[in-house]
């Protein structure tokens, strides 16, 4: 038989998690067709002597709702092997929508999402009413990669409730109706599921909750019933378990999670990180995550690769300098210019004698977390350091900028001056803020391998400023399979798994995530050996001339979608095969 493509001689790494298996892979119209000793003729062979063979990844937590709009590639997700992407994460979005309200929905994106306004004002084009009508514009545009998407809770309050929904009054009975008529709508249009937020982290724009954050369990419970009026879909929340208000409340906050799994009759999953103000929480989660799967609810929890960390650099959308005035005043100025004023002694003499100012507050989307950094900011710079190239994710403490205060003999703030204007002001500092409150991974890696963890969080296409987790695909084979120095590593053919086959499975697409006869050919030609994460830089490439930070990754020889390579040797190519999913179609 006559196939389109041949990728030869690799490792295989099927995505069930058996070992590698060496086997050339077959591709003929978008499908494998054949895994063995295969000789037939191809239009195209893919060498991968020496490299491994694995499904696709699907990132089950991004946020290209923007960016879908205005940038077919999907980078920086498209160059760390994703070729499916989940979207519509955390209860924000962009439809369904009434005419008007497009800036209220794009300052709910720029705060929670840190998504620069003006790209979205710019880049989105708003040309819906619906979620039907939204999937219909996105349906138009090709995609390096396939994407699916979930109909969110905060555009969809704003809609059926308008002012009361923004200001967050308790829903009606008949807005939770019409709430859970249009969620189900929108599921058999083809969103693949509906997502909710209810932290105090997320704010919009303007300093302000977010719509659905205090929404009652009787809304919740609506909202989810559409799964079940639907037939199909997963709900995802993100809560912080209201953890301003002591232990006390958490059991209280959690017993909405199942209220909603009991409403919607479909998977749920919440995210697990460790915060600093109650480190051990997650364990608490997790426990009662294990008690609702034994009472018949199906409950998963999304983790993180590694330490939910901000970059902080001139560049960045926050440093500690921001909270003093004389930084203030020159923030917006070029950053040739910054750093020249920052270099001359009585600038900097003064600065660091200046009592710092709060970032966050009324119409800040700061959140308070960064004003109690600074607060304790000696502390908190043990879990501060250099980002260097490559990068180090699970740094040991003796780096931090702590020690190099107390070695230079000078103040905190004063070792993270000098530290911000290495390399011409282009150094960047690592700040994990989650999962690191022990200084390592290993309560990461106890998450990780809990039998209901699913492998998530990466939030692509959002915190253009701060974060750029987009890379956690490459950093789960690079640092937990291969890597890792500071404890035990993780399976490869494990690793790979967690992210194809189960990640799948949980969104519902059967049709991927696993290389076999009959799959779809979305497959990663991975030079293991050679895999490497770059340090993240910052680009200008945003609609409006936007900025964000970007990391992309070496040693990916070949991504494959539907057996077309997006990627050939770490660069993207021309080739748009991805397809926008629909719930229900084939």
């Amino acid at each position: 038989m006559s196939l389109d493509v041949i990728i030869r001689g690799g490792t295989v790494f099927d995505g069930t998690g058996r070992p590698g298996f060496r086997a050339d892979v077959g591709i003929r119209e978008g499908r494998i067709a054949a895994i063995g000793r295969i000789a037939d003729p191809a239009d195209r062979v893919i060498d991968a002597e020496g490299a491994i063979v694995t499904p696709g990844f699907v990132d089950i937590h991004t946020h290209y709702d923007g960016q879908a709009c205005w940038d077919e590639t999907l980078a920086p997700s498209s160059l760390h092997g994703v070729t499916t992407a989940v979207m519509g994460n955390c209860g924000v979005g962009f439809a369904p929508l009434h005419s008007g309200d497009e800036e209220t929905l794009i300052a709910l994106m720029e705060g929670v999402e840190e998504i620069p306004g003006v790209a979205l004002a710019e880049g989105v084009g708003f040309e819906w009413e619906s979620f039907g009508d939204y999937l219909d514009r996105l349906g138009e545009r090709s995609h390096a990669v396939d994407l699916v998407t979930q109909v969110t809770h905060d555009p969809l309050r704003l809609y059926v409730m308008g002012e009361r929904g923004a200001a967050g009054e308790a829903a009606t009975v008949d807005d939770i109706a019409a709430m859970r008529k249009l969620a189900a709508e929108a599921l058999r249009a083809g969103a693949y599921g509906i997502s909710s937020g209810r932290t105090d982290v997320h704010k919009t724009a303007h300093g302000t909750d977010t719509p659905a954050r205090t929404s009652t369990g009787d809304e919740l419970e609506g909202l989810a019933a559409a799964l079940r009026d639907a037939g199909h879909g997963v709900f995802q929340l993100v809560s912080d378990f209201r953890l301003a208000d002591g232990p006390n409340a958490f059991d209280d906050e959690f017993d909405l999670v199942e209220r909603i799994a009991r409403a919607g009759g479909r998977p749920v999953s919440v995210s697990l990180n460790q915060r600093d103000l109650a480190p051990d929480q997650w364990t608490r989660i997790l426990d009662r995550v294990e008690a609702a799967n034994a009472a018949g609810l199906a409950m998963k929890v999304q983790v993180a690769a590694r330490g939910i960390g901000v970059c902080l650099g001139l560049e960045t959308t926050l440093n500690p300098l921001m909270a003093f005035p004389s930084y203030r005043a020159i923030h917006h100025r070029p950053l040739a210019e910054r750093v020249r004023t920052l270099r001359d002694a009585d600038f900097r003499r003064h600065l660091l004698t200046e009592e710092r100012t709060r970032l966050s507050g009324p119409d800040s989307p700061v959140p308070p977390l960064a004003d109690a950094v600074l607060e304790r900011l000696d502390f908190f710079s043990l879990r501060m350091f250099r980002l260097e190239d490559p990068p180090d994710y699970e740094p040991p403490m003796a780096d931090s900028l702590y020690y190099v205060a107390r070695e230079r003999g000078v103040g905190v703030m004063e070792a993270i001056y000098d530290v911000l204007l290495e390399e011409d002001g282009e150094r960047l500092i690592y700040f994990p803020i989650y999962n690191y409150s022990r200084f390592d991974l290993a309560d990461l890696r106890t998450m990780m391998t809990h039998p209901q963890a699913l492998f998530g969080l990466s939030d692509g296409g959002a915190h253009v400023g701060t974060v750029c987790d987009a890379s956690f695909p490459t950093f789960l084979l690079t640092h937990w399979a291969r890597d890792r120095s500071r404890g035990e590593r993780l399976p490869l053919e494990w690793l790979v798994k967690k992210q194809t086959r189960d990640n799948a499975r949980h969104m519902g697409l059967h049709d991927r995530g696993v290389l076999a006869p009959g799959m779809k050919a979305d497959i990663n030609v991975i030079d293991f050996d050679r895999l490497r994460l770059p340090r993240p830089r910052i680009v200008h490439d945003l609609p409006a001339g936007g900025k964000r930070l970007f990391q992309g990754a070496e040693g990916y020889r070949a991504t494959l979608v539907a057996g077309e390579p997006i990627v050939l040797d770490d660069a993207l190519t021309d080739a748009r095969p991805g397809r926008l999913l629909r719930a229900g179609s084939a």
